[in-house]
């Protein structure tokens, strides 16, 4: 299976990249902002939403309960997400020094203020946020390389 490749040009096409990135583990070390070349990089192993999605719907629904009735694993993948015309960066409730910690991604958002710039936020669980103000929404997400097995499905609690 090919990997993504996507990008993100307004608030409508980020909510696809955050879709695809729910979920993914990211390395403090492996995010950084790069003022000079006004760009914000970031690997991650992101969940493969859609695969799971798809072993889901091909799943046996006569399996009893407790046997694994997926028709493939659930994987997580290699990513990079770039985000171009970075203007400056916001950290809230994250240590830059904890560079081997490791963030679970929840969602990106753009908000968008004096048309076409804004604001592009990661949100992280536990509370973490990076913000970045943008000259405009110019983002793109690409899998780089194989997929291996996930250890489960990531769950939410409700509250």
């Amino acid at each position: 299976m090919a990997g993504l490749k996507l990008i993100a040009l307004d608030a409508e096409d980020l909510a696809v990249l955050s879709v695809h990135m729910q979920d993914a583990v990211v390395s403090i070390g492996e995010m950084t902002y790069l003022p000079k070349e006004r760009r914000f990089v970031m690997l991650a192993n992101r969940f493969d939403w859609e695969k799971a999605i798809q072993a889901e719907a091909m799943a046996d629904p006569e399996a009893p309960l407790g046997v694994a009735a997926r028709a493939a694993p659930c994987v997580r993948r290699r990513s990079g997400l770039r985000v171009e015309r970075v203007l400056a960066a916001r950290l809230r409730g994250i240590d830059l020094k904890n560079k081997q910690a490791v963030l679970n991604l929840l969602a990106m958002k753009f908000e968008e203020n004096a048309a076409p710039s804004g604001t592009v936020s990661f949100l992280f669980s536990g509370g973490g946020e990076v913000q970045l103000d943008v000259e405009c929404m110019e983002a793109g997400l690409e899998d780089l390389g194989p997929a291996w097995d996930a250890a489960g499905t990531p769950c939410h609690d409700v509250e």
